[in-house]
């Protein structure tokens, strides 16, 4: 039988679902795809791509994801200066790369994503790489706008983050025709 999960567990399961659900349809399927793609979950360009424009992404975001596995070894354990700028300037280049295919319209999309490819202990830095790819000039003027309105003044300026590791991954989930379903 499975480990049993704690009903405060359950509890936020059930808020990170519901976070995702709040999300566009759009920004689901991009979040999806970057989790296959970032943590090499499945053969994304086999089942993410539509058309050669769609694979052609799919093949950047997995040159751009190559760097996932560095970040994520360069998170600084402390607030420390020392080691933002090794780590900062690959998180930022990634998070310019996801914002600049225009599936990610907010910064709780933005978090929600990368605290599942980085992990937990990325959340302090993500105001700022957020802010930083946000800003940055391959933008659209109206998309750095809304981007960066997006962002609250309790995320940006929080004087603590939790710890806890994401729980809910979403997943690709096969459609089911509705006369398929057992009566």
């Amino acid at each position: 039988m499975g480990a049993r999960m704690k009903p405060a567990e359950g509890v936020m399961t059930l808020t990170e679902m519901k976070e995702f659900a709040s999300f566009s349809a759009s920004t689901q399927r991009y979040i999806r795809r970057s989790l296959d793609i970032g943590l090499d979950r499945d053969d994304a360009l086999t089942r993410w791509s539509r058309d050669v424009v769609e694979a052609a992404s799919i093949r950047a975001q997995a040159r751009h994801y190559v760097r996932l596995p560095e970040i994520r070894a360069l998170v600084p354990d402390d607030s420390g200066l020392d080691a933002v700028e090794r780590f900062l300037g690959p998180l930022t280049t990634v998070s310019a790369f996801d914002l600049g295919q225009e599936r990610i319209s907010s910064f709780s999309a933005y978090r929600f994503l990368y605290e599942r490819l980085i992990g937990a202990s990325v959340r302090p830095w993500l105001p700022g790489a957020f802010c930083a790819a946000a800003a940055l000039p391959h933008l659209h003027p109206e998309l750095r706008r809304k981007l960066l309105q997006s962002i609250s003044e309790a995320a940006a300026t929080a004087s603590g983050w939790s710890s806890r590791q994401p729980a809910f991954y979403p997943y690709w989930v096969e459609k089911v025709e509705a006369g398929a379903l057992p009566h």
